[in-house]
């Protein structure tokens, strides 16, 4: 007799925010105002190659300058700690915070490269906007460098096995990982604008 077990899985959050309507219409109308004003993250687009728009590395207040991020945090903060629980992290009088969060506006034709998120916990996107042919999300088996001389996946192997997974998000999607997870964002094709909020969580005191 034999058995199979399944051992250190990884692990992705997904939440489809109810009633989402009149917040993504306010964080859709920021985002585009940000996108077109704020000067000094639309010059750190330009240099790093960063097709479109983000307030990565410009705005990090979004929540204290604008109520409609504030809003979206509080929303995000509730799914961050029931993906911690459901991690069965021992928080010992911590939970997870904000730590920061910034806007990204992509045009048809953009990408996000492959990258993980340092010196944070739980990592996440929400979607604002998502055109009709939008790209997915693509995620990276995190033991991939180690697999040397494994054969390749069959194509019809379940999602659970293949070594690159794609999640495609609408509208109204939260989508939480931790942050290590690797992950890019291929091609926009769709014709508009694909907006989202990303962001990083620490453990922090109650």
């Amino acid at each position: 007799m034999s058995t199979i077990t399944t051992l250190f899985p990884t692990f992705l959050y997904r939440a489809e925010v109810p009633r989402a309507g009149q917040m993504n219409r306010d964080l859709e109308a920021v985002s585009m105002s940000l996108a077109m004003d704020d000067r000094a993250g639309l010059r750190w687009a330009e240099k790093h190659g960063y097709p479109g728009y983000t307030s990565y590395a410009s705005l990090n207040d979004l929540a204290w300058r604008f109520p409609e991020f504030s809003r979206l945090v509080k929303v995000i903060d509730r799914h961050a700690l029931a993906f911690a629980r459901a991690l069965h992290w021992d928080l010992r009088g911590t939970k997870p915070m904000c730590d920061s969060l910034w806007v990204n506006v992509m045009p048809e034709g953009g990408s996000h490269t492959s990258h993980i998120h340092p010196n944070s916990v739980i990592s996440g996107t929400y979607y604002v906007a998502v055109p009709d042919g939008a790209g997915p999300i693509v995620y990276e088996d995190p033991r991939l460098a180690m697999m040397m001389a494994a054969p390749p996946r069959k194509d019809n192997a379940p999602r659970e096995f293949k070594a690159h997974v794609s999640e495609y998000p609408k509208p109204g999607s939260l989508l939480l990982w931790e942050s290590w997870l690797r992950h890019e964002v291929p091609l926009n094709r769709a014709e508009g604008n694909r907006i989202s909020v990303s962001f990083n969580y620490c453990l922090g005191s109650e």
